[in-house]
């Protein structure tokens, strides 16, 4: 397959199920030009794939539309593979059963050779040391950002200090074994990023507002969101 050949199929991809989507949001993902986008798009809408939207406002799929089912290269298998049984063991109960299921319906749907790759595959992620109180709270965090609910937590510094928080949870991040969670914290009056590990007492409450200021992109673009540690 060509570069642009393998572009326009991962055009395609990237917009199915997909809401709305920018042509710089395509042209980040893909490393090109906004006018590579837009030529590429026109290119695909004019060949038959059901693409609506149009320049400066966004495109999308057909929710129809019917694309041939996906395939991927060995490397790509065992990239998928890997990332499941990580997620699978740290992530939480949610992230485990997904990572599970994903994992089985792409095994099911590949040849047979391809599935003998994902069974070959010698990367294991042990989970015997995994204290199970810890995925229970990943997995409370992780119900509160689904559902933008607010969270209170005993929080205890690197000195051993202790205070009572209330945030608003926006995104859960993974550092390679360590667990954070980036917040509006309403004590603070600004973002904070907490240790999930130094969390104790968790509880899921009421939903907050969707505020702006106060958005996981806002928390993103914040380059003052450390680590709390006082």
């Amino acid at each position: 397959m060509t570069r642009r050949a393998d572009r326009l199929f991962q055009i395609a991809e990237l917009l199915r199920g997909r809401r709305l989507t920018t042509a710089q949001q395509l042209a980040d993902w893909l490393s090109v030009s906004p006018r590579t986008v837009y030529r590429d798009v026109r290119d695909l809408q004019l060949s038959g794939v059901p693409i609506e939207g149009e320049a400066g406002i966004g495109y999308r799929l057909n929710r129809a539309a019917s694309l041939p089912p996906l395939t991927f290269t060995a490397e790509e298998l065992a990239a998928l593979a890997a990332g499941a049984r990580m997620i699978e063991t740290w992530g939480g109960a949610r992230f485990a059963g997904g990572a599970r299921s994903a994992l089985a319906k792409i095994a099911s749907a590949m040849p047979a050779d391809k599935r003998a790759t994902l069974e070959r595959l010698a990367v294991f992620a042990p989970s015997f040391h995994i204290d199970r109180s810890f995925s229970e709270k990943v997995d409370a965090l992780h119900e509160a950002v689904d559902s933008r609910r607010t969270v209170s937590f005993a929080y205890r510094d690197r000195f051993g200090a202790q205070t009572a928080r209330r945030v608003w949870p926006l995104g859960l991040l993974y550092w390679g074994g360590r667990w954070t969670i980036g917040a509006w914290c309403e004590m603070r009056g600004d973002f904070r990023t907490f240790d999930i590990a130094r969390m104790s007492e968790v509880a899921v409450c009421e939903p907050f507002p969707d505020q702006e200021g106060r958005r996981l992109a806002d928390y993103l673009r914040n380059a003052n969101a450390p680590m709390h540690q006082r």
